[in-house]
């Protein structure tokens, strides 16, 4: 029955992040290319917000309670831009880092090559 489960749970995960929007641009904000824009992505959930306010107050008002998921859905996806803003922001400073550490290494070994010095060592980086 866990198997079960387990399997529902990864084809549902899949379909998801395959066909879904915001995924979809979740997953394109999360690439190198796309770390700059995800702070500015964080704009994006003001919408949202604004979508599930007017949802509630028509449901207030006498509107179909069916509504409701739709001012859940708007919610939580207001939420996954609004956390996916600052982890974007982190992952962009690592990577930025990593591309200054490594340019750092390449002109040391050039330097050394150009002054006819023996190469050097080199050493595993983290990436």
């Amino acid at each position: 029955m866990l198997r079960l489960f387990w399997n529902l749970s990864i084809r549902v995960r899949l379909f998801l992040r395959t066909y879904m929007p915001t995924n979809i641009l979740l997953n394109a904000l999360r690439t190198r290319r796309g770390l700059k824009w995800g702070v500015p992505a964080m704009l994006i959930a003001v919408p949202y917000l604004l979508g599930a306010w007017l949802l509630t107050v028509w449901i207030a008002d006498g509107g179909p309670g069916w509504l409701n998921l739709l001012v859940l859905l708007f919610i939580w996806n207001a939420l996954k831009f609004l956390v996916n803003g600052p982890i974007t922001l982190v992952i962009l400073i690592r990577a930025r880092l990593a591309e200054r550490r490594d340019g750092r290494l390449v002109e040391r070994e050039s330097a050394a090559y150009a002054a006819g010095d023996d190469l050097p060592v080199l050493t595993a980086t983290r990436l």
